[in-house]
């Protein structure tokens, strides 16, 4: 692999599988084929992707289902562990994160991802000096 690991939030990948937003599938899009060898999912965003693809009734449960399918057998996945819980409670802390978003954060930091690609974090910001969050539609 020439470049690092990176990780794509979940909200981006749900802008790509809806689709109802052009400008930012266009963007999503972008992103997953600019990196797709270098992606990872962790079992959190193949959570949280199902929950809101199937609670905002975008896709059925049976397509939501294999979108996750098709996610874990394109991608790495991280699995989430103790370690990666007591890591995100530190971030939690040290950075005001949510939980969940310290969550993907410590995943990131884990699998010495060099980017999280997130609208929900703040962008630019470089983490323990080793990972930056950017917002792809800023």
């Amino acid at each position: 692999m020439n470049k690092s690991q990176i990780i794509i939030d979940s909200n981006i990948w749900v802008y790509f599988y809806a689709k109802d937003t052009q400008e930012k599938y266009a963007i999503a899009e972008q992103l997953i084929n600019d990196n797709f060898y270098n992606l990872i999912v962790s079992t959190q965003i193949l959570g949280e992707v199902y929950h809101v693809l199937t609670r905002k009734r975008i896709f059925t449960k049976e397509e939501a289902k294999n979108i996750i399918i098709e996610l874990s057998s394109s991608f790495l996945v991280a699995e989430i562990d103790t370690i990666k819980v007591l890591q995100a409670l530190d971030i939690n802390s040290k950075y005001q994160y949510s939980y969940w978003d310290s969550l993907i954060i410590a995943t990131a930091l884990n699998q010495n991802c060099s980017i999280i690609y997130s609208e929900d974090m703040q962008s630019n910001q470089l983490i323990e000096n080793k990972t930056t969050i950017i917002n792809p539609f800023i």
